[in-house]
């Protein structure tokens, strides 16, 4: 909206919010509907005119929050174009839906409880004497050992094997449920991944088919169409080699190649892009430097760096690409002057599907694997990867090979 905050767009946001759960409002800086996705009623209305009295931050501020009391959640953000304040974008979503699930999910949690606490007293009956029988046997046994009987078949019986067993059926379950864990939130991040761009697909696609649409209308439509499906066909190839890399069927080519070179020619792909952000790209490399690589799998390292860099680095900022020869190692460094990522988040951006921009932008966000395959890759070449990062000041990633 700020990029384009024009009649064209207001209707094309207003459009495609007009299936959506939530309701959005576009004013101007008077607070004046200019468009909205579905009719404005009184208490949207009401909402509208508190926000006069509310100051605003870039980020949006929560005009309604009491989803117990009132009939609508309400949020809004200003849109600044050039310092200034043009206009404003609300948006209410229903509470009656909120309460609904609240009291479904009450319900069902007290059934389940109550399920759960029977089953639970159940087994821990049966359970208690399955457990508890040998154990009285065993004290029987002691019983008759103090007073000078012994019972061979208390070997098996043995405490220090009771615990060894015990401990390896809890670990073994503490596994299994955290790999459970891990499937689940797998999945989860997978499906919100496919689902966001493929209802921009199913969204525009039923937009081109209404009959009044203009030739330009249907251009951009169409683009967007396929810059989705060029991110799914992505998403869909890092999920393909996430699963040869757990299989073992990721395979590492490697040959002898002259690093320098090699960085010149992975830079120059990017000299477009980084001059079109206005952003300078230095290689500093040391001469006659040779390494043992896969090129195009180290290739898919280096271009993930740097396509991180672009995004997360404002215009009229440095990018350096260093690489020396130390003893018996090869460092490759990646520096930025970039936003940064809090030391909380460092030990996480490896992690599968894990990202620091939790808005998941579709103009900036990823998908969130791609620094995952990365290290898999270095860690395949017989390498490691490091990286340090401080907020507002940049990012650097440090990658270490054995030399030739």
């Amino acid at each position: 909206m700020e990029k384009n905050f024009d009649p064209i767009t207001i209707k094309h946001v207003a459009l495609m919010e007009s299936e959506a759960e939530t309701k959005v409002v576009i004013t101007d800086q008077q607070f004046q509907v200019i468009k909205a996705s579905n009719n404005v009623n009184s208490e949207m209305k009401r909402l509208i005119e508190k926000g006069k009295t509310l100051y605003f931050s870039h980020k949006g501020i929560l005009v309604e929050s009491r989803w117990k009391t009132e009939s609508y959640l309400a949020a809004a953000s200003p849109i600044q174009i050039d310092g200034k304040i043009k206009g404003y974008v609300f948006m209410f979503l229903n509470t009656k839906s909120i309460r609904e699930m609240i009291q479904s999910l009450t319900m069902q949690f007290v059934i389940v409880s109550i399920i759960g606490l029977v089953i639970s007293i159940i087994t821990i009956y049966f359970l208690s004497q399955f457990i508890t029988e040998p154990l009285r046997q065993m004290k029987k046994v002691t019983e008759k050992l103090s007073k000078g009987k012994s019972e061979l078949w208390l070997d098996i019986y043995r405490k220090d094997e009771l615990g060894d067993l015990a401990r390896s059926i809890q670990s073994l379950s503490d596994d299994l449920e955290r790999l459970k864990k891990e499937r689940i939130e797998f999945l989860s991040s997978i499906s919100h991944e496919l689902r966001t761009p493929l209802t921009y697909i199913k969204g525009y696609a039923d937009l081109l088919n209404r009959p009044n649409l203009s030739q330009k209308e249907r251009e951009e439509f169409v683009a967007i169409i396929q810059e989705e499906a060029a991110r799914v066909t992505r998403l869909v190839k890092d999920l393909f080699d996430l699963a040869k890399m757990d299989q073992n069927e990721f395979l590492i080519e490697k040959e002898q190649v002259p690093l320098c070179e090699y960085l010149q020619e992975l830079i120059a792909k990017f000299k477009p892009a980084y001059e079109e952000k206005r952003m300078s790209l230095y290689l500093s490399c040391e001469q006659n430097i040779f390494v043992s690589i896969d090129p195009l799998r180290f290739g898919q390292v280096i271009n993930n760096f740097l396509d991180n860099a672009l995004k997360y680095s404002p215009s009229h900022t440095e990018v350096s690409v260093s690489a020396l020869k130390e003893e018996n190692r090869v460092i490759i460094k990646i520096s930025d002057q970039g936003y940064g990522i809090p030391n909380s988040e460092l030990p996480f951006i490896w992690d599968r599907l894990y990202r620091v921009d939790k808005s998941r932008s579709r103009s900036t966000g990823g998908s969130g694997i791609g620094l995952t395959i990365a290290k898999e890759i270095i860690e395949r070449h017989g390498g490691k990867v490091e990286v340090e990062s401080k907020l507002g000041k940049g990012t650097t990633f440090t990658i270490f090979l054995q030399g030739e």
